[in-house]
């Protein structure tokens, strides 16, 4: 993969008026969504008789469709015709959830196969030589395989399937346009499934039913009548990928499931004419005489969802990359697969619980009391880990303030199997970063990008501005204080375990070397107990020092379990760590400390980049209040807008700090 194209302008491209689109279907009027897509697209929806230099927007072949074509027909004025992308939304738009994409076509319907669209016109013409194109097409199939997306993302990725051997029958739903516009009927799903169990005398045959079926919208062309002791029938919402992975054949008529098949490495039975038939990559009953281009799944790829539709990112409001529109599906994604049961949160501060519904209550309300055979989650590692309980803390990118000045988070991390400030026991982290150890090339290449965004902003976790103290030549090694009685010191370190002997250890391997010693924000704010003198142990101290202004100027840092360890390796500063922080013992430090032995994976920085800050933490975007991609996050720490503040709280976070061992009064 290639770096996705720059992101559309929040204006109509080309800063040129928008062209006036005259519609005659309420949904044009009704949806913000689709109004705010057609708009950056450069078209102004409007009602009324259209006139030279008009458009006249329909959707697809709807209902309303024939009220649009009668205008243009009286007019002389052309059609673009409005379609959802084929990388939608979690759930179908009979929910009442919007697109995040929308294809808008000149010359007909993707799925018309009657006349050309824009699309077949060009998967037919495009030269699809370009190599940084097709890399980023197939990066592109491997994201969707990889977190489970389709064209309505909610579904289960780990459901129950039946075993692997099965030949796949795709129904779809009755009176859908894609059916009749596609040369097809419904008697074409009776012979579908005649061809499957005929051409496949000793399968299974799976029925999977519409998604708008399985959630009672509209009914499908199959049902329980036609299952057997050989035939059944699949309406649970599973994700198609892992539907596929199992499957010896499959069978379609026009539906969207054909076009992952493809891109899954089968070779579909069509028997309708959908977009993605006709170009060699399936078996076409009923074949497009005009469709002769062979094509591979990457060009096809390409030209359906890289080219052919406009994308919408919904949190920074503006078009956007294929890349940035599936990155968003995807955390939207993971949020719903995480949240959908409930959850019961213990250890939950009273000032937190706001910010804990905001980020994990969106599908049903988080309790926080009594008893409940909901997932349990719970704040900090608890001294007695319980089976099942999912420990949840700070993010590594958090906020614009202290966490313990009460500064709500942007990021949160939710592990099932350890915490990451717990070497004791392996965390989820820890297996995130070892199957990290091999990245794709577009992966590495989205971590160099974010590498550069946070470096090039100077985005740390806590984001507090502040001066830079002199500085004496030398070989300048960063010592950074923390916070003695914090978990990840508590835990993670050895017989040095305070920011004094770190410092005299320090001075010890290092005499001649000029230690400029960091206090931890919360100690200098007056937060949090840890405060030292340093005598001659540290050449300068660096109070309320920006830590992102700092590390560029040091050549080392020495820690114990600091973060300030993990952002010194995003700017290329050599760190030796006499603790176990989660980024030690991959070979990317200089380990001093009782790093556990199974940390036996050698990730380049990339990988463990991806696991922290992609794979790991979740983020809610502060303006639209979405689960969303760290991209977003790091727009919003650059830019200062909008961020989530408490200066009300300040007061009772000093509280807090004093009174940390009544901290029953407030939770």
């Amino acid at each position: 993969m290639v770096p996705a194209p720059e992101a559309h302008d929040d204006t109509n491209a080309g800063g040129t008026s928008p062209r006036r689109l005259y519609v005659y279907n309420g949904g044009f009027l009704t949806s913000g969504r689709i109004r705010r897509i057609l708009d950056l697209a450069g078209f102004e929806v409007k009602l009324g008789k259209p006139s030279a230099g008009d458009l006249i927007g329909v959707w697809g072949k709807s209902p309303t469709a024939p009220r649009g074509e009668a205008m243009a027909d009286h007019t002389g004025q052309p059609i673009l015709r409005v379609e959802d992308a084929f990388l939608r939304s979690l759930h179908p738009g009979r929910d009442g959830e919007p697109p995040i994409g929308l294809m808008l076509d000149e010359s007909g319907v993707h799925f018309d196969a009657a006349q050309p669209s824009d699309l077949e016109k060009l998967l037919a013409s495009h030269p699809f030589d370009d190599a940084p194109l097709l890399a980023r097409a197939r990066e592109g199939i491997a994201r969707l395989k990889e977190d489970h997306l389709t064209k309505y993302a909610g579904v289960d990725p780990s459901p129950d399937l039946p075993p692997p051997g099965y030949v796949l029958v795709i129904d779809q739903t009755r009176g859908d346009a894609s059916i009749r516009f596609g040369g097809a009927n419904e008697a074409s799903f009776h012979e579908m499934l005649y061809f499957a169990q005929t051409e496949h005398p000793a399968a299974r045959i799976i029925l999977k039913t519409h998604p708008e079926t399985a959630a009672g919208h509209r009914a499908g062309h199959f049902s329980d009548a036609d299952c057997n002791e050989r035939i059944s029938l699949m309406d649970k919402s599973v994700s198609p990928w892992a539907l596929l992975e199992g499957a010896i054949a499959v069978y379609v008529v026009s539906s969207q499931m054909g076009f992952e098949a493809i891109l899954a490495g089968h070779k579909p039975v069509v028997f309708g004419q959908p977009f993605y038939a006709g170009w060699g990559l399936s078996d076409d009953r009923n074949p497009v005489g005009r469709r002769q281009r062979v094509l591979t799944r990457a060009q096809l790829f390409a030209g359906a969802m890289l080219l052919y539709p406009t994308w919408y990112d919904p949190c920074r409001d503006r078009l956007c990359s294929f890349e940035e529109a599936l990155e968003q599906i995807a955390a939207q994604a993971r949020a719903w697969r995480e949240d959908r049961p409930g959850w019961r949160a213990g250890n939950i501060r009273l000032w937190k619980r706001r910010h804990f519904q905001q980020f994990f209550g969106q599908q049903k309300p988080v309790i926080f009391s009594g008893k409940s055979d909901r997932p349990q989650m719970r704040w900090g590692r608890p001294d007695d880990p319980a089976e099942g309980v999912s420990i949840v803390e700070d993010g590594f990118l958090r906020s614009r303030g202290l966490g313990a000045d009460l500064v709500p988070p942007l990021s949160l991390v939710l592990d099932d199997q350890g915490i990451y400030f717990d070497p004791t026991r392996e965390s989820r982290l820890e297996g995130l970063i070892a199957k990290r150890a091999e990245l794709r090339f577009g992966q590495s290449l989205r971590v160099e990008r974010l590498i550069r965004s946070l470096t090039r902003g100077g985005i740390s976790k806590y984001n507090l501005s502040g001066d830079l103290p002199d500085l004496p030549a030398g070989r300048r090694i960063l010592v950074p204080g923390q916070v003695e009685d914090d978990a990840s010191v508590q835990y993670g370190c050895g017989e040095i375990r305070t920011n004094l002997a770190l410092l005299q250890e320090t001075r010890r391997k290092n005499p001649d070397a000029v230690i400029i010693y960091k206090p931890h924000p919360d100690v200098e704010a007056g937060l949090r107990s840890g405060k030292i003198e340093t005598g001659r142990l540290a050449d300068v101290v660096a109070e309320n020092a920006d830590i992102s202004a700092l590390l560029p100027e040091m050549d080392e840092v020495w820690t114990l379990t600091s973060l300030t360890g993990f952002e010194a390796l995003l700017r290329g500063v050599a760190v030796t760590c006499l603790g176990a922080p989660f980024y030690a013992g991959w070979g990317l430090t200089n380990d001093l400390g009782p790093v556990p032995r199974r940390r036996r994976a050698r990730p380049a920085l990339e990988g463990l980049v991806h696991a922290a800050l992609i794979d790991y933490p979740r983020y809610r975007d502060p303006v639209s209040g979405l689960p969303c991609p760290v991209e977003v996050v790091v727009a919003r720490l650059a830019s200062g807008d909008a961020l989530p503040r408490s200066p009300g709280l300040r007061g009772l976070a000093k509280v807090q700090g004093a009174l940390a061992s009544f901290a029953y009064l407030w939770r």
